[in-house]
C-alpha cells in the first residue's frame, strides 16, 4: 500500500510541476482546450520525387510546440493524443494488408531520446511499425538546409531489411519539411521490391517552396 501511495504522489507532484505544451497553463500535462487542437485537420502534400504525402496536422502552434516536446523533452504521454490525429489519416490511406513503415530514428536521436518517434506515434495510432528500413550510411543534421542540400544528405542513406516481393507499403514520419526523407525511403523501398503508395506524416510545415500543398476539409 505504500509503495502505491509513493507511485501516486510522485504522479501527482509531476502534474503539479507540469505545464501543458501548447499554451503553458501549469498543473495540467495537456490541458483539454489544446486536446482538442490536436484533433487532425489534414494536409495533402507531394514530395519532390512524386510521392503523395497526408499530414494529420500542420507543424505551428499548438501542434508544433506539442511535437517538439515529445522529440526534444521526453514527453512520450503526449505520443497519445498525438497519435490520435495520426490514426485518422493512416486509417483513411492505408489500404487492407499494407505494410506500416516508419522512417527510421538515428542511431544518435535514438540514444539521446531512447525511443523512436515515428515508431512511437504509429503504435499510439493503433496500427504495427514494421521496421523494413535501417540506415546505410550517416547523414548530416537536416535542420537550416535547403530542399536540394536535403535531398543530397539523405540520398543513399537507407536500404531495406528484406526483399519486399511486391508488397504495398505505406510511410510514416512525424514531421515533413521538404519530403526529401520520404523520397529516400520510397526509393529504398522499391529497390527492394516493395510498393510505397503513398506517405502519412504526423504534420507538415506550412509555407514550403518545394511541395504542392492543398489543404482538404475532412
Amino acid at each position: 500500500m505504500d509503495g502505491i501511495r509513493g507511485i501516486a504522489q510522485e504522479a501527482l507532484a509531476l502534474l503539479l510541476a507540469s505545464s501543458c505544451p501548447g499554451c503553458d497553463r501549469v498543473g495540467t500535462l495537456l490541458c483539454d482546450d489544446c486536446r482538442r487542437i490536436l484533433v487532425a485537420d489534414p494536409v495533402r502534400t507531394t514530395s519532390p520525387g512524386g510521392i503523395d504525402v497526408h499530414a494529420a496536422l500542420a507543424y505551428q502552434d499548438v501542434a508544433a510546440r506539442c511535437i517538439r516536446r515529445l522529440k526534444e523533452e521526453g514527453a512520450t504521454m503526449l505520443a497519445r493524443p498525438l497519435g490520435l490525429a495520426l490514426r485518422s489519416v493512416l486509417a483513411a490511406q492505408a489500404p487492407a494488408g499494407a505494410l506500416i513503415v516508419p522512417v527510421p530514428t538515428g542511431r544518435a536521436a535514438y540514444r539521446r531520446r531512447g525511443y523512436r518517434v515515428p515508431e512511437l506515434l504509429v503504435a499510439r495510432a493503433g496500427f504495427t511499425p514494421e521496421r523494413m528500413l535501417r540506415a546505410a550510411r550517416r547523414t548530416g543534421d537536416q535542420r537550416g538546409l535547403g530542399r536540394a542540400d536535403r535531398a543530397r544528405n539523405v540520398a543513399g542513406s537507407l536500404r531495406a531489411v528484406r526483399p519486399g516481393g511486391g508488397r504495398e507499403v505505406v510511410i510514416v514520419d512525424d514531421v515533413v519539411t521538404t519530403g526529401a526523407t520520404l523520397d529516400e525511403a520510397a526509393r529504398a523501398l522499391r529497390a527492394a521490391g516493395f510498393r510505397p503508395i503513398c506517405a502519412v506524416a504526423l504534420a507538415a510545415t506550412p509555407g514550403r517552396r518545394d511541395t504542392r500543398e492543398i489543404q482538404v476539409n475532412g
